[in-house]
């Protein structure tokens, strides 16, 4: 037969069979789409801040400068100083304190700068949403992982903010939500709005931004600094941001990112090759009958060979082609939440990636029918013919006859005796299952871990509410420059007596912030210091226990790791007042590369100072409404003191992209799954088309028909779910491990115990529900054709 001939031959057998040309083709689709989402994931969580900063053209550094002692012409004049490779400025900045709909709004104190346009030489601002300012009484609002755009969730636009301390309580009209990646402001607006937003009496302040030819540590920052200083008058620098805080932030919120994308990504690819493999090594197998009989018309091995991969490969390629183009869409929403994640402007789909993945996936599926195919090339007509239309013979009758003895259901016996026919496709078959059904029961187990997680983190849970400082009046305008006095010991009490007042208070402690020195451990240790009982407050323990008893401190991994200490040792901390000895009774799961170190006001003595007072936590009585509990605070504290009762913030923008990124990769997974499984009983529906017949002839009805059809898939299923279940649990451990290392942390037992029994069983019908969705669609075709159409097809 001539080449072209076989070109026909292939595209014949390929319109031939629709159903297991469009399997083919989606779950190449699924599995493309994966691939291509799972590398654009790892692709950017590869130095994100780094890539960010070099498209964004992030700023080395922001110096806030005093306007009355510098004039314009000096600060131009620092664009040329020695090592200053771009600059930009200067903008008027104002340090304003905000409320929305009469609370407080996202972290009290905002700073504003004004720029009539978001790109630049240096600090480019990346606008995710709205437009830029063009306008009286408009802002943009930062996204960054701490911006306040996205304090408490992302604020929509049009949302209203009033400028409270400002003659005239102006407001502003929240138009975009943009990026720094340097985190440069909060926010930003015209240049002549800043006027309008200085509190009476405060002096004027410039930014201006400098990127340098070196600024890559600590020492370069304040050399550069200091040169910026030398240019300038005695005094016209109060204050200078480095590039290096925010990478600091960014890899804080980052860490913990990695080991879950790269993880949940190679798990999917992995998943996604092991599936089409075993989807085309079925289609192979099933096509032996129709090679053997093309040898027979005088096709060569090579033809044969060339045939079945020409019938599998167009499929495949069209399946590639649409993935990834679906890839790249799915890709969209989940970069820009990754984006925001990791507080950069935006993260795309990198074009490598877009040929990698089909490519790839491709190469994996014309791999995986070569062998078989080559198989059949050398097999004579005879020998292919019946390797592909029955099975060996003697196999399934001892299940026959067993499944006959228990004395089921005709049906039911037939149909769970039908896979020990075929036992390597059943074997392909319950691999299907078993993937697709761990990717479900580890999803809902990674989700539920990430939950425990993020609630620990927060404690939101614990702690709805928060008392944080904002303060009613003008604010300091810029860094380094002495602003208004802070809270009094009269207001600081105001509080405390308002929330023994509320009925719904049911805890309430003081939480004082500060550093200290650890004996053994070179650099400050944070220290967080309770004023009473703060067991309640709900943080996660990795091991040991919390106590607020004189002398005990709980510590997190990332002390325990610096100092060379374990739980029950003893260590010194000095806390700039005194010198005291405590022991370590409890690890703490505090996600961070910083050693902290946690106890009551007793046992650190000299933290519980004003200026160390961060804020209140407090837990309600069961029932009490968050919302109106704060009202009643804040109406009892009143509008001049500077503290204010707000919801306690969630877990931040990495939990809510990793557990919806969760979702979507384990239901492309469970989908390609139930695609592989329809694949195989439509083949062995093919495969049994004479014995279908003749079961109907001898009258088994529709129902009964749909009964052993299904019945076919119901044993594998069952198989697979005994291996799903601690696979799944096994996995979600070593996922969370790998995470936690990553982020400088141990995992709390709790989080990991998301599986009880009754649950476990119920997550693993899970390969019950893939393998019965799968099978139905030829099971429903079986049972509705007609005997004469069943014996005709074969």
């Amino acid at each position: 037969m001539s080449r072209l001939g076989a070109v026909r031959t292939a595209s014949g057998g390929t319109l031939r069979h629709t159903v297991q040309a469009v399997v083919i083709a989606v779950v190449l689709l699924i599995s493309t789409a994966s691939a291509t989402l799972g590398l654009a994931l790892i692709a950017a969580s590869n130095g994100p801040f780094n890539h960010a900063f070099a498209a964004q053209h992030g700023a080395d550094i922001a110096v806030s400068v005093n306007s009355a002692r510098a004039t314009s012409a000096e600060l131009a004049a620092t664009r040329t100083l020695r090592g200053v490779t771009a600059a930009a400025g200067p903008f008027a900045e104002a340090t304003v304190q905000a409320q929305s709909g009469g609370q407080p709004f996202g972290f009290g104190q905002l700073t504003l700068a004004g720029r009539a346009a978001p790109g630049g030489p240096v600090d480019d601002i990346v606008l995710s949403a709205g437009h830029w300012p063009d306008g009286k009484g408009q802002v943009v609002l930062d996204t960054g992982p701490q911006g306040v755009g996205t304090a408490g969730g992302m604020v929509p636009t049009g949302t209203v903010l009033s400028v409270t301390g400002v003659p005239g309580t102006p407001t502003l009209t929240v138009v975009g939500l943009a990026n720094s990646v340097t985190s440069t402001a909060d926010g930003w607006v015209t240049p002549s709005e800043i006027a309008a937003l200085q509190a009476p009496g405060t002096p004027g302040v410039e930014q201006m931004l400098y990127d340098f030819a070196s600024a890559g540590g600590y020492a370069q920052i304040r050399d550069d600094v200091a040169a910026v200083s030398r240019a300038l008058p005695a005094g016209a620098v109060a204050g200078a941001g480095s590039w290096l805080t925010a990478q600091g932030q960014e890899e804080a919120n980052g860490a913990i990112m990695e080991p879950f994308v790269l993880a949940f990504a190679l798990i999917g690819l992995v998943m996604a090759v092991l599936i089409v493999a075993n989807v085309v090594s079925g289609a192979v197998v099933a096509g032996y009958h129709r090679i053997g009989v093309l040898k027979s018309i005088g096709l060569t091995p090579a033809q044969v060979v060339a045939v079945y991969l020409g019938r599998i490969g167009w499929p495949a390629l069209a399946g590639c082609l649409a993935g990834v183009a679906a890839g790249n869409v799915l890709a969209i929403p989940v970069l820009q939440d990754s984006a925001r994640a990791y507080g950069v402007g935006s993260q795309h789909v990198p074009l490598w990636a877009s040929v990698v993945a089909p490519a790839g996936m491709l190469a994996l599926t014309l791999l995986a029918a070569l062998g078989p195919a080559l198989r059949a090339g050398r097999l004579s007509a005879a020998e292919a013919i019946a390797a592909g239309r029955a099975p060996r013979t003697g196999r399934g009758y001892a299940a026959h006859r067993l499944a006959a003895r228990l004395n089921l259901p005709r049906p039911v016996g037939l149909g769970l005796a039908a896979p020990f026919a075929r036992p390597a496709r059943t074997l392909v078959t319950l691999a299907a299952i078993a993937f697709g059904a761990t990717a479900v029961i580890f999803a809902f187990g990674l989700s539920s871990s990430l939950n425990r997680a993020a609630e620990a983190t927060s404690l939101s849970a614990t702690v709805p509410v928060q008392v944080q400082q904002f303060g009613p009046g003008p604010v300091s305008v810029a860094i380094g420059q002495n602003g208004p006095a802070g809270p009094t010991a009269a207001q600081d009490a105001a509080v405390t007596a308002a929330l023994r007042g509320q009925p719904g208070t049911l805890h309430e402690v003081a939480v004082y912030g500060s550093s200290v020195k650890v004996l053994g451990i070179t650099q400050r240790v944070d220290a967080e210091a309770f004023g009473g009982d703060a067991a309640w407050t709900g943080y996660g323990l990795i091991a040991g226990r919390w106590s607020d008893a004189p002398g005990d401190v709980e510590v997190n991994t990332s002390f325990l790791d610096a100092s060379g200490l374990s739980i029950g040792d003893t260590t010194t901390v000095n806390t700039g007042t005194r010198q005291v000895t405590v022991r370590i009774v409890g690890e703490v799961f505090r996600p961070s590369q910083d050693p902290h170190i946690f106890g009551s006001t007793r046992t650190l003595p000299g933290i519980a100072s004003g200026q160390n007072l961060e804020q209140w936590d407090v837990g309600l009585r069961p029932g009490t409404s968050v919302a109106a509990y704060d009202q009643a605070v804040n109406s009892a504290l009143g509008s001049q003191n500077p503290w204010a009762a707000t919801p306690a913030q969630g877990g931040g923008n990495f939990y809510t992209l990793a557990i919806g990124l969760i979702g979507l990769l384990a239901l492309m997974v469970a989908i390609a799954a139930g695609l592989g499984v329809l694949n195989t009983v439509l083949m062995t529906t093919r495969d049994r088309v004479h014995d279908l017949g003749v079961f109907k002839v001898l009258g088994m009805r529709p129902g009964q028909m749909l009964t052993m059809v299904t019945c076919w898939i119901v044993g594998p299923a069952v198989v697979a779910a005994v291996i799903a279940a601690p696979a799944a649990i096994a996995l979600n451990k070593a996922t969370l491990d790998a995470m936690a290392s990553t982020a400088h942390t141990g995992v709390p037992a709790s989080f990991t115990q998301v599986f009880p029994p009754a649950r476990l069983a119920l997550l693993s019908l899970a390969a019950l529900a893939i393998a019965v969705a799968g099978a139905l669609l030829p099971a429903s075709w079986a049972a509705r054709a007609r005997p004469a159409t069943a014996l005709r097809a074969e």
